[in-house]
């Protein structure tokens, strides 16, 4: 069955959410000056995407809310034991920083343009209300009929669960949708087992996953659907 959708993960697959999270972080240390426990800032935004990374897992297996995974980082950035209104003060200095950084790569909105015939929707290990507004600031929300995330769904990838919620919102079966992500396992496995067309975004050039099919950017990704191999070799087809 041809697909009919592509279902889109956000940060750093349409969203450059390193760069800006990195040039957020070190904005922010330049006025609120480098915590103790750090000797440089680079090595405080290893940390503290480090601990974004470990956070947002507790917060996708229900350990935690939305806000208490953004207060438990900076109490674990700064090592003190904050208070909430406090911690919350703070991440929202960062915040003002990180966001004046947000940009899409450069590939988004071509690849969009050039899916124009396809129905479109965002499934999101984050909250609502934060990936709205991000997709409006960024000038791209109405590209996009449904936006599902995890904290709303009460489920997050990789469950099955997640994905067959973007099914029934497009109400298409799940063969005839394709998930994009940059995560191999939370998005392309995952969404390859809940019997969507999974894809792994590998900007990087990682490799060493030869059973998933993969593009390296976003270009690729047309031909790929399309089965036009001019725009570029995929790996795990088939």
């Amino acid at each position: 069955m041809p697909i009919k959708a592509v279902v889109w993960d956000v940060d750093d697959t349409i969203f450059d959410y390193e760069r800006a999270d990195r040039a957020g972080m070190r904005a922010h240390l330049a006025v609120e000056g480098l915590p103790d426990g750090y000797d440089t800032v680079e090595q405080a935004c290893a940390r503290w995407r480090e601990l974004t990374d470990l956070h947002l897992v507790r917060f996708a297996a229900g350990e935690c809310d939305f806000q208490g995974q953004r207060r438990d980082r900076v109490r674990d950035f700064l090592g003190q034991p904050l208070g909430d209104e406090d911690a919350d003060a703070y991440f929202a200095r960062h915040a003002a920083h990180y966001e004046a950084a947000w940009v899409l790569f450069p590939d988004t909105v071509p690849a969009l343009d050039t899916l124009g015939d396809y129905r479109h929707a965002v499934l999101s290990n984050s909250a609502f209300a934060h990936q709205d507004r991000k997709l409006r600031a960024l000038g791209v929300r109405d590209r996009f009929e449904v936006l599902l995330c995890a904290a709303e769904l009460g489920v997050s990838k990789p469950e099955p669960a997640a994905f067959h919620a973007a099914c029934r919102a497009l109400r298409l079966a799940p063969n005839e949708i394709a998930y994009v992500g940059n995560e191999p396992d939370i998005d392309a496995r995952g969404a390859g087992e809940a019997g969507l067309l999974g894809i792994w975004l590998d900007r990087g050039g990682q490799g060493g996953r030869p059973e998933l099919t993969t593009i390296t950017a976003l270009h690729e990704l047309p031909g790929l659907l399309r089965g036009d191999t001019r725009f570029g070799a995929v790996s795990g087809i088939g």
